[in-house]
């Protein structure tokens, strides 16, 4: 199949995990570019990886070179990237609710909470009794408590950019709806008297596809439905020592397929957001 791709200048691949990574070194070595929107890259530890996915690694020589594909952190790496892993819908709306804290170092980094909420498309398009909506309909549940296979790509990516170590809860949750994430996150005040607003859109201020919105705001996953768009919004609560901080993205679009226009945009040196300037869908 790779002999048949070597022509393209750059391939997508929205595969199963442990395929891309079979076919990566032939087609690099073709100078095809890369965007793999499966886990087969995400994680440096192929150790890690191999505990989490179940399989072995068949080229964990590239893992180094292959650049992290969040351009809001990774902008500047991924435009001479040849192998660009595609982020994971958690870790996209994780992150970029955390990550304006923690470079701003005003949070206690060992107490951090993810609680998150995803569509039952989260799960792909193989069928399984909990992806039938009879099954999920009008009934919530949280899934994968004692370890889910995005945390280390979340930690992983949180503390580099952390000057202190990483300690995160993440708990995800399906909910009865198609598509969508919403997370709410949480994490001890270093200190009061932070504008943690100001500190969301200075962030943020010249990021094309995420929407800081005005203080007090609850972000709803219809109003970014079908757009590669985040909204983010962040709380102090009774102006206490907590932060909350509300992430919302369309887990096919932000946390996949447009995440992966959007890197290969950058790649190639277009317009970012050629391709992706869509308003929500709504109703």
């Amino acid at each position: 199949v790779a002999e048949n791709l070597m022509s393209c200048d750059v391939v997508f691949f929205a595969t199963p995990n442990a395929t891309a990574m079979h076919m990566a070194k032939t087609l690099l070595a073709a100078e095809v570019k890369l965007i793999d929107l499966s886990a087969d890259f995400r994680l440096k530890d192929v150790e890690i990886w191999e505990e989490w996915y179940g399989a072995k690694h068949v080229c964990p020589e590239l893992l180094e070179q292959t650049v992290y594909g969040l351009p809001e952190i990774h902008r500047e790496a991924i435009k001479s990237a040849l192998l660009v892993a595609n982020p994971g819908c958690y870790p996209t709306a994780t992150q970029l609710g955390f990550l304006p804290l923690i470079t701003a170092d005003v949070i206690e980094t060992s107490m951090m909470i993810a609680d998150a909420k995803s569509g039952v498309s989260g799960a792909g398009r193989s069928a399984s009794v909990v992806g039938l909506m009879s099954e999920s309909g009008e009934s919530f549940k949280a899934y994968g408590v004692p370890g889910h296979r995005h945390l280390p790509e979340i930690t992983q990516e949180l503390n580099l950019q952390s000057s202190s170590p990483v300690s995160l809860t993440f708990t995800p949750h399906l909910v009865p709806m198609i598509r969508g994430i919403h997370a709410t996150l949480y994490a001890p005040l270093k200190k009061t008297g932070v504008d943690l607003q100001r500190v969301f859109e200075e962030f943020y201020a010249n990021e094309p596809f995420v929407d800081v919105l005005p203080a007090g705001a609850h972000p709803d996953t219809g109003d970014i439905r079908g757009t590669n768009r985040c909204q983010l919004a962040v709380h102090q609560p009774q102006g206490g020592r907590v932060v909350t901080v509300l992430s919302v993205i369309d887990n096919l679009v932000k946390g996949a397929s447009g995440q992966a226009i959007h890197n290969m945009n950058i790649m190639f040196g277009l317009d970012e957001k050629a391709g992706l300037d869509q308003v929500g869908l709504y109703p």
